[in-house]
C-alpha cells in the first residue's frame, strides 16, 4: 500500500508541477504504476502474501471469537 500512495503522490506533484518533481518525467511514474500491478496481480500471489494476510485476519477472528466465549 505504501507503494500506492508514494506513486499517487508523485503523479500529484507532477501533474501541479511542484519544485523538482516539475521535470520529472512521466515515465518514470507510468514505470512505477508497471511495478505496482506486477507486484499485486503476480508477485503477491506467487509468495503467498495475500493468503498470509487472510489466514491472519481470520485467526485474529477466531481468538477473539474464543475469548469471548470464554469471557462470559
Amino acid at each position: 500500500m505504501p507503494l500506492i500512495i508514494i506513486i499517487v503522490a508523485l503523479a500529484a506533484l507532477r501533474y501541479f508541477e511542484v519544485g523538482p518533481f516539475a521535470e520529472l518525467s512521466w515515465w518514470w511514474i507510468i514505470g512505477l504504476f508497471a511495478v505496482a500491478f506486477i507486484w499485486f496481480e503476480f508477485l503477491e500471489k506467487m509468495f503467498g502474501f495475500d493468503k498470509r494476510q487472510a489466514d491472519e485476519q481470520l485467526e485474529k477472528a477466531r481468538k477473539e471469537r474464543v475469548k469471548k466465549t470464554f469471557q462470559k
